[in-house]
């Protein structure tokens, strides 16, 4: 692409001496005019960038032009480039030019008669060079869609693969499972974990799309980074250790206070880590490190693996952008991941910044984030907290089950079944409310998208005809903050995304017990 003086300036093939200050004239006004020697450098300084073209008609004399006619019926889509035809002298008001009947089919041309008034030149002149900028605009624009559809085709590419993968490893361990039912337990493991790379990779799309969107609220606290970066590195031990990959810390000894959302900066650590032990080869190294830096918390995650090019260093933190796009992904991702670090740690008041020294010179990622300015007490582990609701021990309980899709109605049935809850179940709004008021449950889980009416209005009527006693969790695929907005509004307790974890609806149901 042209420069911008290049792509400014005016080209003048006028060999008359009578021309002479028509160069001068444009360039006493600031526009910048170059003099082509033959019709062949003027085509040359064309290819290379022009806003306009500033010919004598005498050139055109025994198929001159022909060249220039040429370039134009090859410009670029999005170019008009303006010729300004200076015509004979003395030619009659009726006559017809030369240049103009050979550029008629292709050419943009104005005539300006000799000898032109300076103010007539300049005037014709700047009205080509505005024309040029819109020109320009267009061909800007164009370029980005036309890269923005690169990117569309490469993603859907992507995640075309990245959704296959798990789903063919689901469907062979179903196929099989049928077959054999004697190895139940290993195919079952096979689609536990493919459903759970299924569920992470929705979960991505949707987060980066919710915090770009501004639509992620934070619930802050005050908590020391020290005990993030310790789950986060407990969290991604066993995947470091199947790659063969070393696991190094260096934590000072005093609290790293910050105010913050303890599910969110663990998810920053933890695309950190997942990261740089996706692009480090067996037998490298990751280094978390975290200190104090002035007013701020520093988190450094080092590893020695494949780098970044430096031409990918600014668009690193970009959706979809990945260090590699070769068709071998065994890895997988959508490349999303430095996305939602940039976003989270944003929300947060800090800063995300990558450096690498270039291809196989591993990459250093640093997060900063402000210290909180009062301490006070530090908020209990998530995990330990969730340690204590796990381990309590909760009664037999009634529950409804509110869900249409058969296959997922039936397993959370025998889901909850093993729990040790009694468990009655509806295929759709109005029998899911009929069930509930003749049963009278101690907790109904219910999904949102219902055929006769939908969850929201189950929820709405159950909670008005059995009242506070009744915990009601939303199960649903609609995750977004407006979705959680009306399920709190309809009256339900709790929101849950599917799929959910068999923990996490065990201690859902394990405190309603409790409450009761």
């Amino acid at each position: 692409m042209p420069g911008t003086a290049i792509a400014g300036r005016v080209l003048i093939l006028a060999p008359s001496a009578q021309d002479g200050p028509v160069t001068a004239g444009l360039r006493s006004a600031g526009i910048s005019a170059v003099v082509a020697r033959d019709m062949g450098e003027l085509c040359t300084l064309l290819g290379e960038g022009a806003a306009a073209a500033l010919v004598a008609e005498e050139v055109f004399a025994f198929g001159g032009g022909l060249p220039l006619c040429g370039w134009l019926a090859n410009q670029e889509p999005w170019s008009d480039l303006s010729v300004l035809l200076l015509t004979a002298a003395g030619a009659g008001t009726t006559a017809r030019s030369p240049g103009q009947d050979l550029l008629a089919a292709d050419g943009n041309v104005t005539l300006l008669d000799r000898p032109v008034r300076l103010v007539t030149l300049l005037s014709a002149v700047s009205a080509a060079l505005r024309a040029r900028q819109r020109q320009y605009r267009m061909r800007d624009l164009l370029q980005q869609l036309s890269q923005s559809g690169r990117a569309r085709d490469q993603f859907l590419a992507m995640l075309g693969h990245e959704l296959r993968n798990p789903l063919g490893a689901i469907h062979t361990a179903a196929e099989l499972l049928l077959r054999d039912p004697t190895s139940a337990e290993r195919h079952a493991a096979i689609i536990q974990r493919q459903g759970r790379k299924l569920a992470r990779l929705v979960d991505d799309l949707l987060e980066v799309s919710r915090v770009e969107s501004g639509k992620v609220s934070l619930q802050r606290t005050v908590l020391d980074l020290r005990g993030t970066v310790e789950r986060s590195l407990e969290a991604v031990a066993p995947a470091a250790d199947r790659a063969h990959l070393r696991l190094e810390r260096s934590l000072p000894p005093e609290p790293l206070p910050v105010e913050g959302d303890p599910v969110r900066l663990e998810q920053v650590v933890g695309n950190l880590l997942s990261n740089a032990v996706k692009y480090t080869p067996a037998g490298g190294r990751l280094r978390v490190e975290a200190e104090r830096r002035g007013t701020a918390a520093s988190l450094r995650v080092v590893d020695t693996g494949i780098g970044i090019a430096p031409e990918l260093l600014d668009r690193i933190f970009e959706p979809f952008t990945q260090a590699t796009t070769s068709l071998d992904r065994s890895d997988g991702g959508l490349g999303l991941g430095l996305a939602l670090v940039r976003g989270l740690v944003t929300l947060h008041g800090g800063t995300v910044r990558a450096s690498s020294d270039g291809a196989g010179r591993g990459t250093a990622v640093e997060v900063l984030l402000p210290l909180a300015e009062h301490q006070g007490e530090l908020s209990l582990e998530p995990g330990a907290a969730a340690a204590v609701l796990a381990a309590a021990a909760g009664p037999r309980l009634h529950v409804l089950v509110v869900e249409d899709n058969p296959d997922n109605r039936d397993t959370l049935v025998m889901l909850l079944e093993s729990f040790g809850h009694e468990v009655i179940a509806a295929n759709d709004g109005p029998t899911g409310v009929q069930a509930g008021l003749t049963s009278h449950p101690e907790v109904a889980i219910v999904d949102i998208g219902l055929p006769g009416f939908d969850g929201f209005e189950v929820g709405r009527r159950l909670r008005a005809a059995l009242g506070p006693t009744l915990k009601l969790v939303a199960l649903t695929g609609y995750g977004q903050a407006e979705d959680r907005e009306r399920s709190r509004a309809a009256g339900f307790d709790v929101h849950l995304t599917k799929p959910a974890e068999a923990s996490e609806l065990a201690q859902v149901v394990a405190r309603s017990g409790a409450r009761a």
